[in-house]
């Protein structure tokens, strides 16, 4: 099962997204959001080494409550390419992995606009991440990320970010990041999370009902020269159905949340960007391990 976490929309569209994920049913291998460097995790195989690849279309694209790249329309369907693989570094007495080192680029494509006349144009970002994630218990994970974010075609400066990130998995699973940049706008951003679910049923292929909760904060002009602290919350619902093709298990998962952000956050979505206060953000993604 994949949780990893997408945030995209654009006001009354509607959001398709598929993920293939490389690996045979087995141990939970953790993942990393090249976004917003939160720690989700996928269904692997029980050996060492183990890799991932993902393919997702969106009908716009946000960032933790911004509009991404708001030098380019995205009102054109973009489509991410999804690409990792983890290494578990040792076990603990049980036979649980105590460490994974990781690597996950993400790349976002487009239909390019006119102002995009650099070479290749319809490749607008390219997010690559390497972390060391440690389980101090099997429930807790942490993780030390380091992101480069990039924009092949030029619409946007490249950014480095820090970031040190929590997650535990229990009735609520929270989570915790905060992120600073070495390179690009100054500022530190802090995140904190939870999913609440409940189990519809029975068995391998019961459905299950989860609250996404988010609450963002960028510190000190971390959106921007002059943008201050800035803020934004997202909450809503989803639902995960496992199901198998062939022998190959998978996720579908249906997910709603409601985007908000204040005044100032809003305003420097645009102009090309949505720029309305509470946003709706629709996912439907497709998840395969094997």
């Amino acid at each position: 099962m994949i949780d990893d976490r997408i945030f995209w929309t654009r006001c009354g569209g509607a959001i398709v997204a598929a993920v293939f994920v490389a690996a045979a049913a087995g141990a939970q291998v953790p993942t990393i959001d090249t976004e917003d460097a939160t720690i989700g995790s996928d269904t692997a195989g029980a050996g060492r080494f183990h890799l991932s690849a993902g393919l997702d279309a969106r009908n716009g694209d946000f960032a933790r409550g911004s509009y991404d790249d708001d030098r380019a329309d995205l009102d054109r369907l973009p489509v991410h390419l999804q690409l990792g693989v983890a290494l578990d570094l040792w076990r603990r007495d049980g036979g649980d992995p105590g460490g994974w080192f990781l690597l996950r680029t993400s790349n976002g494509f487009h239909t390019p606009r006119l102002a995009e006349r650099t070479a290749p144009r319809g490749w607008y970002e390219s997010n690559t991440l390497a972390a060391l994630v440690l389980a101090p218990s099997k429930a807790l994970r942490t993780a030390v990320i380091y992101t480069v974010k990039a924009s092949p075609n030029g619409i946007a400066a490249t950014t480095h970010e820090a970031s040190l990130s929590l997650a535990h998995d229990d009735a609520l699973s929270p989570t915790f990041v905060v992120t600073m940049r070495p390179k690009g706008d100054g500022g530190v951003y802090t995140q904190a999370g939870a999913e609440p679910a409940v189990t519809l049923g029975e068995g391998d292929g019961a459905a299950k009902l989860s609250l996404p909760l988010a609450l963002g904060i960028g510190w000190h002009g971390f959106y921007g020269a002059g943008s201050g602290d800035r803020v934004f919350a997202s909450a809503g619902a989803a639902l995960v159905k496992p199901f198998r093709l062939g022998a190959t298990p998978g996720t579908i998962r249906w997910e709603a949340l409601a985007l908000h952000r204040d005044r100032r956050l809003a305003r420097l979505s645009g102009p090309d960007g949505e720029t309305a206060r509470i946003v709706p953000l629709v996912t439907w993604s497709v998840s395969l391990a094997y």
